[in-house]
């Protein structure tokens, strides 16, 4: 399980590593024009919508990473897979979808199934798409149905195993969603403990994207509350209005910020410097704009103890800021630009004081994460075991060791084409394969001939096709093996 969820973690690497640059664009923009989108201000809307087009997709990104890193090759069919799987089953639990197979008014469709497009429905749909890979990518169908054999199989039984993943999330999503706005309602009743509770279990839960739940009780007027609402429009307790939000601002200008610091800092040397660029980016994308997960989901697979103490360490915060009445708000999320925005409303109460908050627990998440790190010997970003060289290096010893009737028929026409020296590139098409060559006087014909190919036909003095059948892309596939 821990070598599973590391794989996971190390895949969400290539879609993490793009969010920060987002985030920061959306933070710039509301520094221009904190009211929301935009208004009055052409190049604050632009940098908004331009950091949003990733951000508020990034359960897609997640997918297509997820999908592309678990498989055991790294194709294309494999994240195009990933996008299916994501695109069935949010299209089918989508609000409108819902209230047409219920029968029932949009207003009245469990709120859960507005929330279905998050991180863990990216994941999950990522994790199926890369195992039906692993699986069908190399099933041959009969001939009829040639066409749709190995790699162009793999999109079609994902979205057939999704049909049944989307039916029992169907019945499941919204039972857990409702159990956690209840949660919630009833802790919202615990004063400063509830907060921590409340910090707590949004960290714990931002995987499986259920944290909205939460927030919508605490945030929002689910249950009353709207923190937010009234924080902003100066119309509730001083002290008390913001006590749900304050609590996220030591963590995510200065906690985090920490962790970073510790895992650059524990990095192996030779990664050194790849691990300080996504950490500093990372980091000033917490620290500015409060976008977290750049940052949680670079360790929260690969080092799941980790992310625990976090949710701990966010508990705490948000336990303490509540019990000194410390307040502070935020629109778009608890970085400096809302600090510095929010900390002149007159619901703010004593915010600097989050600052100092904030100073110890970044002292906290850097000893803590260190010692954690380099204690249980954690692979964070940096620590990572180099699998690239040992698949590569687990490929040609498979191959050198496989006697089937494809991969022997590989070699020989790559032989018989001249091999390395000869061959400057090889595709295929529905059933053969398109070679280029420096020289058509090197192949040797008969060579290819005898691998028990269907056809030979020289297009001109460095073109060649040779005639395979609806196999064709086994038989490619064993060549690109061959010439890594």
């Amino acid at each position: 399980m821990k070598k599973y969820l590391q794989r996971i973690g190390r895949s969400l690497m290539l879609p993490v590593a793009v969010l920060p640059t987002a985030a920061i664009l959306m933070g710039i923009g509301y520094w221009i024009d904190p009211s929301g989108w935009g208004a009055g201000s052409p190049i604050a809307a632009f940098l908004i919508k331009a950091g949003s087009s990733i951000i508020d997709n990034m359960a897609i990104l997640f997918a297509v990473g997820v999908a592309l890193g678990m498989a055991k090759e790294r194709d294309g069919s494999a994240a195009l897979s990933g996008l299916v799987a994501f695109l069935v089953v949010t299209t089918l639990l989508s609000t409108d979808s819902v209230s047409m197979l219920l029968g029932i008014d949009v207003t009245q469709v469990n709120p859960a199934f507005e929330k279905i497009n998050n991180q863990f429905i990216g994941i999950l749909s990522g994790i199926i798409a890369a195992s039906m890979y692993n699986r069908f990518s190399h099933v041959k169908l009969p001939d009829a149905l040639a066409f749709f054999s190995g790699k162009r199989l793999v999109p079609i039984v994902t979205s057939a195993v999704m049909l049944v993943v989307s039916l029992i999330l169907f019945f499941v999503w919204p039972v857990i969603y409702t159990a956690l706005v209840s949660f919630g309602t009833q802790i919202s009743e615990l004063g400063y403990i509830g907060a921590g509770l409340y910090g707590f279990f949004n960290r714990l839960l931002i995987p499986t994207g259920l944290h909205h739940a939460l927030n919508s009780v605490f945030w929002f007027d689910v249950a009353g509350i709207n923190d937010i609402g009234n924080f902003w429009s100066s119309t509730g307790t001083r002290g008390i209005t913001g006590m749900y939000q304050a609590g996220f601002f030591p963590i995510m200008m200065f906690g985090l910020v920490g962790a970073a610091l510790a895992i650059y800092q524990t990095a192996k040397p030779e990664k050194k410097n790849q691990t300080k660029s996504l950490m500093l980016a990372a980091g000033f994308a917490s620290f500015f704009t409060g976008v977290t997960e750049p940052l949680e989901f670079s360790f929260m697979f690969v080092a799941p103890i980790l992310y625990f103490v976090h949710a701990i360490l966010a508990g705490i915060s948000f336990a303490i800021s509540s019990f000194f009445h410390w307040t502070a708000g935020f629109g778009f999320s608890a970085g400096f630009i809302d600090f510095f925005l929010s900390s002149r409303l007159p619901l703010a109460n004593k915010p600097y004081m989050l600052l100092i908050q904030g100073v110890i627990f970044g002292l906290l998440y850097y000893i803590i994460f260190k010692f954690l790190i380099v204690k249980l010997n954690l692979s964070t970003p940096g620590r990572e075991e180099n699998r690239e060289e040992e698949i590569k290096k687990k490929e040609k010893t498979d191959f050198q060791t496989e006697k089937d009737k494809i991969a022997i028929m590989a070699a020989e026409i790559y032989e018989g084409l001249g091999g390395e020296e000869n061959v400057i590139s090889i595709e295929n098409c529905i059933t053969r394969l398109r070679v280029e060559v420096k020289d058509m006087n090197t192949v040797d014909q008969e060579k290819i001939k005898r691998a028990g190919v269907a056809g030979i036909k020289v297009i001109d003095s460095s073109n060649i096709q040779v005639v395979i059948g609806p196999q064709v892309q086994f038989v490619a596939d064993e060549i690109e093996k061959i010439r890594e």
